[in-house]
């Protein structure tokens, strides 16, 4: 099923059992932000990215080895070279996804996302390391970027896409099948929201954290929140310009965002998320943050 009729999927999501695939990612995969600078085509539909002179190449740098440090203690984690002519490969969420033996190659809207694609390392490593299958959806012409513009529910296979321009309603359709999901609920993003991933974190399938601003129906969020209730934290608008919503669970019991998303995190949603078996952990991100994406946009899952 893929619709935009929330009363149908609601329905049908709430007869899906968890048992469509493991609720977390087994291993991870990062980019190092080399030659961390800002994207100009990027930053024609990011209202997040900061100017030219706030990025910070050395601060971003430590900070994702930082980050690659702190969740090698959670699970086996990679992290491949980056490449000045590719700023945006920090996040390769957007460009490849995995799902029960195979890999997804997304398509990007802008050119300068469009190369990170072609890069024979990660295709190779996928390939020939991993023995997974490819799903090469880079060369069509509609825009799919991933698990940016996707949040999958991997206990249930259920997927929450945004339309926006970097999503349409053919790359949406693409997606659905590409990962093998059970069903996906279509809706259309705030005007200048980007990613749905920004707005919305699916949590070992338990749990949800919402930035309810983020959406331009408030009808989809009622149906996502009634779908994980009891367990949904609600996003201030300080939560949600703090990348809250940009968050992940790579295991059954923490959730990780930035140490600014941690710090604007409300003690009513601290606790929502502590109710449903999760602590919080954090890494500080904020050179990272310059760039448009926060912590879980810079998480590759490998399942």
């Amino acid at each position: 099923m893929i619709t935009r009729d929330t009363h149908a999927f609601l329905n049908f999501a709430r007869g899906c059992a968890r048992d469509f695939g493991p609720p977390t990612a087994r291993a991870a995969f990062l980019v190092a932000p080399d030659g961390f600078t800002l994207a100009e085509q990027s930053a024609r539909d990011n209202r997040y990215m900061a100017e030219a002179k706030a990025f910070d190449s050395a601060r971003a740098s430590q900070q994702h080895r930082d980050l690659h440090r702190a969740f090698s203690s959670t699970l086996p984690t990679v992290c491949f070279a980056g490449n000045p002519d590719t700023p945006d490969a920090l996040f390769p969420n957007n460009v490849f996804g995995t799902a029960g033996g195979r890999y997804i190659v997304g398509r990007m809207r802008h050119e300068v996302r469009q190369r990170e694609a072609a890069r024979d390392d990660i295709r190779g490593f996928f390939a020939s390391v991993l023995d997974y299958a490819e799903i090469d959806l880079s060369t069509q012409e509609h825009p799919c970027e991933l698990t940016g513009s996707l949040v999958i529910d991997r206990a249930r296979g259920l997927g929450f896409c945004g339309s926006s321009e970097r999503c349409d309603e053919e790359g949406a359709r693409l997606m659905h099948e590409a990962f093998g999901l059970r069903a996906t609920l279509l809706f259309d993003l705030a005007p200048g929201e980007y990613h749905t991933n920004v707005v919305l974190a699916v949590l070992a399938g338990r749990a949800a954290i919402i930035c309810a601003e983020g959406f331009a129906e408030g009808e989809v969020v009622d149906a996502i929140s009634a779908l994980y209730a009891p367990h949904v934290a609600r996003c201030s608008r300080a939560e949600h310009a703090a990348f809250a919503g940009n968050a992940i669970a790579l295991s059954s019991d923490k959730v990780w965002m930035s140490a600014g998303a941690g710090r604007a995190l409300s003690e009513t949603n601290r606790t929502a998320l502590k109710d449903a078996g999760f602590e919080v952990a954090t890494v500080e991100l904020d050179a990272i943050e310059a760039a448009g994406g926060s912590l879980r946009c810079c998480v590759g899952e490998i399942f």
